[in-house]
């Protein structure tokens, strides 16, 4: 399974990582954090963190086989 962690403290909380992903995982904080709620709708594709103007977004794990 895919997981993709925010690092808090660099996220300017513009939501361009919700907007690019294909499949919608993300949801919001009141604040506007990006929370990776849907993880076993993640495809990997890297989008997001490809996407994230403030390099806040790390990818990790992958597809159990």
């Amino acid at each position: 399974m895919w997981k993709v962690e925010v690092n808090e403290k660099l996220c300017k909380r513009c939501g361009i990582c919700s907007t690019f992903c294909p499949v919608k995982v993300f949801t919001c904080e009141i604040d506007g954090l990006p929370v990776h709620t849907y993880q076993e709708k993640c495809t990997g594709c890297n989008l997001c963190v490809l996407r994230c103007p403030d390099i806040a977004l790390t990818l990790t794990g992958g597809k159990e086989q």
